[in-house]
């Protein structure tokens, strides 16, 4: 049995997807964009089998239909969708990462008369690398993929699609629209609110005095490293989820204000409970699954002042096959060791590399 998937933005996610399914028995991905020049891109990547600019082609005689554009347009996609005279049996599903406000769009087409099943989705797994040239068949591996389905959808609508993801290799998790928008608010969205806040209030401390910005590195980077994030992406994200942050807002305001209230009062034993509590609760998060926030894979190592070190470690671990994202020298002086931060794509790598740079003879931290 032949199965046609239609994506519309063929993107980190949209191509990732279709690296996924692009060569499994019976499947014919094709990919949608608006621009000719991208639509021939993902034919030279080899991303997908068919790529077009017709909205219409697309989705003609579609299985299955993923829409994969930024969350401020998934409503209008819908709607244009709605318009075409889809396969009977065809399910259509996305990739926001919000999804109550696309659940309500979809309601107000009565799909079941046209045979056709909306089911919302979210895999939780991305990259700090954007477009389809990040594309990867490892990108949701390991990762939770959130479907939404309404309450009176078809089972077997609901199973198929469950089936084919499976070729993702993530753990499909089945939750309510509104819950999906309350725990990924908390855990993503206003982590990130937070780190713009954040870096801005330094900004405006070093706007008086430069020394700010020169301190700021290491820890202070890594922790805020999410503030870097796309800022048009985020405002469609941020404004859909509205009414939830506002509320995750004021329970982060009583959290500061407790702060507040606990160094007025100098209590040690308080800042002692706290740390605790967190320290607690952290140490129960999973550390091997991949989530909404990039993990970090880098591992810093102490490297002598001497001609050819850096070079000496890159192709040693080239020799070993580990593929390296980034190289940085956080700080090189005679009369200290430097130190070199190394930055990998995968944990694979990152684990490995940790064992092969000390047999080289160099201390490595992570």
């Amino acid at each position: 049995m032949s199965i046609k998937i239609a994506i519309y933005g063929v993107g980190l996610i949209g191509g990732s997807l279709a690296l996924c399914f692009k060569g499994k028995p019976g499947i014919t991905v094709i990919g949608h964009s608006n621009n000719p020049k991208s639509a021939q891109k993902y034919l030279d990547r080899h991303v997908v089998d068919i790529a077009t600019t017709s909205f219409e082609e697309a989705a003609l005689d579609a299985d299955f239909i993923f829409i994969c554009v930024p969350v401020g347009n998934l409503e209008e996609y819908l709607r244009r969708l709605s318009e075409l005279p889809l396969k009977p049996g065809c399910v259509i599903t996305d990739v926001g990462s919000t999804k109550a406000s696309i659940a309500t769009c979809a309601r107000r087409t009565d799909w079941s008369s046209m045979g056709v099943t909306f089911i919302g989705g979210h895999p939780m797994a991305g990259s700090e690398r954007s477009g389809v040239e990040a594309a990867s068949t490892l990108l949701f591996e390991n990762a939770y993929y959130v479907l939404t389905p309404e309450e009176d959808v078809e089972e077997e609508a609901y199973h198929r699609l469950e089936e084919l993801l499976k070729y993702t290799r993530a753990q499909i998790v089945r939750v309510d629209p509104k819950l999906h928008d309350d725990i990924v608010g908390a855990i993503s969205h206003l982590p990130h609110l937070i780190a713009v806040a954040l870096v801005n209030q330094v900004r405006q401390y070093n706007d008086t005095n430069p020394l700010y910005q020169s301190l700021a590195a290491g820890g202070f980077r890594d922790i805020t490293r999410i503030a870097n994030s796309d800022p048009y992406i985020w405002r469609d994200i941020l404004l859909n989820n509205k009414n939830v942050l506002l509320g995750l807002l004021k329970d982060w305001n009583n959290q500061v204000a407790s702060f507040i209230d606990i160094l007025n009062r100098e209590d040690g034993e308080g800042i002692i409970q706290e740390f605790t509590h967190a320290g607690a609760f952290r140490s129960q998060l999973p550390e091997r699954r991949k989530g909404m926030i990039t993990s970090l894979y880098d591992v810093y190592v102490d490297v002598p002042d001497e001609p050819g070190v850096i070079g000496h470690i890159a192709t040693e671990l080239g020799n070993q096959h580990l593929n390296l994202s980034n190289l940085q020298i956080i700080e090189s002086r005679e009369d200290v060791p430097g130190v070199l931060r190394l930055s990998f794509r995968n944990e694979k790598d990152w684990d490995r590399a940790q064992q092969v740079l000390p047999t080289l003879g160099f201390t490595v931290y992570v």
